[in-house]
Parts: structure tokens; sequence; C-alpha cells
């Protein structure tokens, strides 16, 4: 695979090869992955109790200044795979009885990505955990692969996202994002544990200081999108992970009032299906090794009765600390 890649709204034009890549994210035409096992971390919607099969891949088309994952999303590191190796990968994670198959940070890989789940006929729902910086065109290469979408709705001001993730049109991309991503999947459907089978879960990070803007996030999401249609997670594990003396106003975590007030804002408009965060879900505990887990099924048979695959150091406490928004 060649091209000229305009798959992201960078529309870069960035040659791409197999494996070589020219562009802002750096990244070649196959994708690099650093980790594929069940993963606990994320909302109860998404982990249930066996954990989501969260598919890690590297590189990024933002520069988020307080990534946690910045180990891998800066450099485009980790193990190529071919849309037919990542399709073996999938279902043979999918054996393992996790809940379904997430890929997080893929937007870069759409076009190998779809063409490995045209291929793979999966059992489970695909869950796409994404920054929201993407093209309406380009998520329309998944339209019936992909039953969850997962993004993040970072920031509506300009200045915020070109100060903390370097792109400054990204409140630009992000609604029509997200509204396509909406068009394809219609309101969310659950099953009858609790596991979301199809639909949209909107993520919104609280950055410290940066109440108002938050604000306006769950103002656009309460009026844009009908009540009860999506689900939308309010977090607040923010976790100072850049330099105090660059952004003096991030080097604090989120504070509880901070959190009570955007939790009570959130009640007010009416964002009742959903999920939010403790303030002391911030730290770095829940990041995991990215150390080639998983990535390696070569020698090992297919086994639909082969258990859950658990990940080191990672234990199923989310529901500690990621409770349902009540009205």
């Amino acid at each position: 695979m060649e091209y000229r890649c305009s798959d992201c709204p960078r529309r870069c034009g960035a040659l791409r090869t197999d494996l070589s890549g020219s562009g802002f994210c750096r990244a070649p035409a196959r994708p690099h992955l650093i980790r594929a096992a069940a993963h606990f971390g994320e909302e109860p919607c998404i982990s249930g109790s066996r954990g989501a099969g969260t598919v890690f891949f590297t590189g990024c088309s933002l520069r988020c200044v307080f990534c946690q994952n910045r180990e891998i999303s800066r450099t485009v590191s980790g193990r190529t795979f071919s849309s037919d190796a990542l399709r073996d990968l999938m279902l043979r994670l999918q054996d393992t009885g996790v809940h379904n198959i997430e890929l997080v940070t893929p937007t870069h890989y759409t076009r190998v990505i779809a063409e490995a789940l045209s291929k793979a006929a999966l059992a489970i729902p695909v869950v796409w955990n994404s920054s929201g910086y993407e093209l309406p065109e380009t998520l329309r290469l998944l339209e019936g692969l992909v039953q969850v979408y997962m993004p993040d709705l970072k920031y509506l001001h300009a200045g915020t996202s070109g100060r903390y993730s370097a792109a400054p049109d990204y409140p630009d991309a992000v609604i029509p994002a997200i509204d396509e991503m909406f068009r394809q999947r219609g309101s969310y459907r659950m099953d009858d544990h609790g596991i979301l089978q199809s639909g949209v879960l909107i993520r919104h990070l609280i950055l410290p200081g940066n109440i108002e803007e938050s604000r306006d996030v769950i103002d656009l999401v309460a009026d844009r999108y009908p009540r009860g249609s999506i689900l939308f997670s309010l977090m607040s594990q923010y976790t100072p992970m850049v330099s105090a003396e660059a952004f003096p106003e991030l080097s604090r975590t989120v504070s509880p009032e901070e959190n009570e007030d955007l939790l009570h804002y959130l009640r007010l408009r009416g964002l009742d299906d959903g999920y939010w965060q403790e303030p002391s879900s911030a730290g770095e505990e829940s990041i995991p090794l990215f150390d080639g887990t998983g990535l390696d099924f070569s020698n090992k048979p297919r086994n639909n009765n082969s258990g859950i695959c658990h990940e080191n150091g990672i234990s199923n406490h989310i529901q500690n600390h990621h409770q349902e928004v009540e009205s």
C-alpha cells in the first residue's frame, strides 16, 4: 500500500507506504501495535467483568501535552501488522472471552483496520476509542464495521486545543466527526448484562482550571443530541504529566470542588446516561505496561474456551471510581 494521506483533519498529504511515513503522525500505512490484552480500566459498560479486548496502537495525530500514553503516542514503535495479521490477532483476542475488541488511538491506521475488520466477522462489538480529531469521510470507511464509537470531546475553544494539543482546528473537526458517529450508530443499546453493544459514548477529561470549557462541552452534548441517546463520561482522572514551568496551570489535579461543580451541572443539563469519576482516580496506576503483551499469537492455536487473558498489574477497580451518573 502506498498513498498520499489526507485521512485526518491535518490533511498533510504525506507519502505513506507499508513501512514508512513522513506526515505529522510519522506513521506508515501498516499499523504498529504495542499491546493486545484484556483491559479493565474503562467504563463499566466497556470493561464489564471479563475486560475489553484492548489493542493499543502507537503514534497519534495530536500532541496532547498531558497524554498519559505519551510513551507510545509520540513515537511509532512496536510491531508492524498487515491487515491479515491484525484480523487474526482480533479473532484470537475474541477467543479469550473479552466483551469486545477495543481499538485505542486507531485513526491514523483507519484504512488497514477497516480492511482487517471486513475480513474478521467478529461476534462481539468493535469499540473505536479515539481522540475525536477525525474526518467524517474517513469514519465512513468504518460504517457497518464498528459498533461502538468512544470519542474524546476534549475542547471547544481553538486557543485551548492549539496550546494543549497542537490542533487549533480540533473544535471544528470533532463536532462533525461525532455527528457522523451518531449517524452511523444512533441511540446506544446495552445487552442484559449492561455491556454496550452499539452507540456512542463521549468522553470528556476535566482539566484543572478549565471548568467553563467543560461546561460548554456539556452544553453542546445536551443541546445537540436527543436526551437518552448518547452516553457521556465525565472524567476527573487528569494526572500532571507536563512541565510545571511550561504549563503551570496543569501542574495540579482536578479539585473536589471543580469535580462537584461539573457533576452538578451535568445533572442540571439532563445528561443522566453515563458515568463520572472521583478526583481520587487520578494517577498512573491504571496505565498498562506497553511491553508487547498479547502480540505473539503465531504459535498459539485458536481455542474458544481458553479463558480470559488478564493484564499484568491491572485489576478490575473501575467500578470503585467510575460511577454512573444519577439524576
